[in-house]
Order: structure tokens, then sequence, then C-alpha cells
């Protein structure tokens, strides 16, 4: 992951020694010697985090945090407040003023790369929400500071998972008086995932302490689920001498606490996150309801083409900007003329429409599905590594391949076995869209000459 991290620290110093350790990490790095140079620079320079030192001449970094959160403009940047101090009430003021979290001075570099990287995937995602929908302008200020400042959510619904009673009774009633959410019990991962079968849960906080499996496991399968991949998950976690945190946040797991637990510490987290996640939810709403008619597909949701070429390129100058890879994915599917001419076009129509839901559900929540045509989709991924790339494409296929597609014919349901072909390709460092399309249908009609029902990258530019 690379973005733009501005670093605001009147030490020279340890402005020097952050500016090494984030560069090497291949961030971008603007810095500010005070709060006041802060805001004056922090529209012109866009970044996607800001470290912020508390103790600063003139405003101090409490106050810069709540003057970002006020401003619809700038209120969306996460914000890391680092400090000397290590108190609990400083860690808890930092988080009510806004902050997305709060690090000692001089950190393990592990764990303040994974909180960097972490929080700017999610930054990534909100620009990209707003990108498609242009959101503050369908939106509006005032809604959006709302949420941005909320601190009691009585409609949000929170799962605690615990096997220690006691720990979770603790857990649930400190979170029930002072955020005022919904509460939900589980007694392991085998009830947690039980329960969300059943409901769809804002967040959930899992006891590290007290499980009856992996904890990790438990966070990446509720994320895994479409219906729960944007619940925030928030970790306990006792010892984190095998690096746990870390790899929890390189997981996906929004946060962590460490054990034992400051409940007022639990209750600020929760909030932030909470805070985070209707944001999102209002910015996905907007996206959905601003773009839905002149930019989707009528039969499938899907964006169309003509939203879909002038977004690529807009994607790919993103990218660039912030040296992240991105990547085509063109799909066909297997010999869909013969579903028409066999079962006439309703039926191709209701095949079309599941096989949109299942690649939906079987990419990320930032990649773009768009029907280009007829049974020709395409996906868009921003930030995605070669890897991922071919772990998702197989991922859609396998998905689009088992099981059957149920359609209704001549008044019966029908079992139909569908598949698809598929092709990628991952774009070189002055690319345009066009080519990159063109490598990635290449690769598609790979698939198809190979026997179809495969996944095939293109080859090199």
């Amino acid at each position: 992951m690379t973005g733009r991290v501005m670093i605001v620290e009147d030490s020279a110093t340890n402005r020097m020694v952050l500016k090494a350790k984030l560069t090497q990490a291949y961030y971008d790095v603007v810095e500010a010697e005070d709060g006041e140079t802060a805001l004056e620079m922090v529209l012109r320079e866009d970044p996607d985090l800001i470290l912020l030192d508390i103790m600063m001449p003139g405003i101090d970094g409490f106050e810069v945090c709540r003057q970002l959160k006020l401003d619809p403009r700038t209120l969306h940047i996460p914000v890391i407040i680092q400090t000397a101090l290590d108190g609990r009430e400083d860690r808890v003021r930092g988080l009510e003023a806004g902050a997305d979290d709060f690090l000692t001075k001089s950190p393990d570099d592990t764990a303040l790369m994974g909180r960097v990287d972490s929080l700017v995937r999610m930054k990534v995602m909100v620009d990209e929400l707003a990108l498609r929908g242009q959101t503050n302008f369908g939106i509006g200020n005032d809604r959006l500071l709302e949420v941005s400042r909320a601190t009691h959510f009585h409609d949000s619904h929170v799962m605690v998972v615990s096997t220690c009673a006691n720990a979770a009774l603790q857990i649930s009633e400190c979170l029930q008086d002072d955020v005022e959410c919904k509460l939900a019990y589980a007694a392991g991962a085998a009830e947690a995932m039980r329960l969300f079968d059943e409901n769809n849960f804002d967040a959930v906080v899992i006891d590290g302490n007290a499980s009856d499996g992996d904890p990790l496991r438990l966070g990446v399968m509720i994320h895994a689920r479409p219906e729960s991949r944007q619940t925030a998950v928030l970790l306990i976690v006792n010892d984190d001498s095998g690096g746990v945190a870390s790899r929890a946040l390189s997981l996906g797991i929004n946060d962590y606490l460490s054990s034992p637990v400051d409940l007022s510490e639990l209750v600020a987290r929760t909030r932030s996150q909470l805070r985070r996640k209707n944001y999102a939810d209002l910015l996905r709403e907007n996206m959905r309801s601003s773009v839905v008619d002149a930019n989707t597909d009528a039969l499938t949701g899907c964006y169309n083409r003509r939203y879909t070429l002038p977004y690529l390129d807009a994607q790919i100058d993103t990218c660039r900007k912030r040296e992240a890879q991105i990547a085509v994915i063109m799909l066909d599917l297997d010999r869909f003329k013969s579903v028409n001419d066999r079962y006439g076009h309703s039926v191709g129509d209701q095949v079309l429409k599941e096989f949109a839901e299942r690649l939906s559900a079987n990419v990320r929540s930032v990649d773009l599905v768009a029907r280009l045509g007829g049974e020709e989709f395409m996906v868009v991924m921003p930030d995605a590594q070669g890897g991922l790339v071919s772990e998702i494409a197989e991922r859609v296929r396998q998905a689009v391949a088992d099981p059957p597609f149920r359609v209704s014919h001549a008044g019966c349901d029908e079992d139909i076995l569908i598949t698809v072909s598929i092709g990628y390709a991952i774009l070189t460092e002055h690319e345009t869209a066009d080519a990159a399309m063109h490598r990635a249908d290449v690769a598609l009609y790979d698939s198809k000459n190979g026997g179809r029902n495969r996944v095939t990258e293109a080859k090199a530019a």
C-alpha cells in the first residue's frame, strides 16, 4: 500500500526519523512543523493520512484534530496522534477529538506501519466511494458532519465474542451504557457465525484472550462473507510477542486493543469504528442513488460501458500518482448463445443477473464490476497486486461453475451448468486503458481457446 502521509511535528529530528521510515515503505511524505501550518497545507497537499504530534507551539494536536474533523473537506482523512505521553486520559482524549488512532512516540516500526497501512487502505476506500458518487455534493455537509461526530448509536448493532462470560458481561454493559448500541453476545466463533446468519452487525468485539479458536480466523471469516464485509472488527490482544496485532491489521481487522482492556478506550475506539462505518455506508448509499439510473445496466445493476471507461482512465491516473498497481479483468460466459437458443432470452436474462450477483459477491468492495454488453463483463481493481488479482479471478470462476444456476422455465425450476472464461491484465507503467483491455481480451480468448472455464493472465506488454 502506498499513499501520501503528512507528518505534523515541531521536532525536525522526529520528522526526519518518521520520514525515513515512511519513505522506505514507499510512502510520499509531506511535513508541517506546527498545527497552523498543517491546517493551511492540508487541502493543497491532500494527504491520505496525518501523523500528528500533540505537544506543539501554538495550537496543540488535539485542537488540530478537532478542526480537521469539523471541516467536511478533511473529516475523512485518517489521523494518528503521536505523543511521548502514555496516559489513559490522553489516549481517550485523542480518540474523542476524532483521531483514528493514538500511538506513543518511537513505537515499534511494525506496529506503526501496520496502523498506517490499515488506515490508508480505509482512506482509499472512502475516496473510491466519493469518486463514484460525487458524494459531497449528493449528501450535504451537514449530514456528513452529523454522522462523523455521532457519540450515541441507537440503531447500531454490536456483537461481543468471548468464551469468558464475566468478560463479555463487563464489555457489553460498558458499550450498552456509553455507546448506547444494540448488543448481542456469542460464546465462541461457531455461535458468532450463526448469529451473522440471522442478523447484520455494524461492529464485532472479539476477545482474543477468551477464544475457542483462532480469533484472527474469525475476523477473516466475518469479512469474507458478502453480508458482513463492511462490519468493523475490533480485536482484544493479550500477548503480542508474536506480532498478533500487526498481523490482524494486515488481514483487514479494523482495530485492536491491548489487554487488560481500558473500558474508556474501548468505548472511544468502538465509537470511532461505528462512525467510520456509518460514514462509509452513507457514501455507498449516496453512490448507489446518484449513479444508478445513468450509469448502470438496467438488467444486472452493474456499471455500464459509458460510466466504466472514463472511470478506468481516472483510476489509472490516481493509481499512478500513488505508485499503486491497477488491474483489469475481462469475463465472458461460455456458450451463452446456446442458453438463449435453447431456453429463450428470459432465461438468458436470469442467468446474466445471477452471474452478476456471484461476480459482485466475490470481488472486493472497492472493485468496480461492469457489464460491457451481452455476456461480456469487466472488473476494475485499483491497488491490486498480481497474486491478489489471480486469486480473485479464480474465486469468481469457481463461484460461477458451482453450484448450477437455478432458472425458471416453462413453469418449472431447472438447473443449468454455467461457466466463465476469464483474462486479466495488470497495467504496466505507461500503458493506456485501451491497451490493457486489449491484453486482457487476448488473455480471455486464450482461456476460451484453451478449453473454457479457466483464468489466463495477459502476456507482458
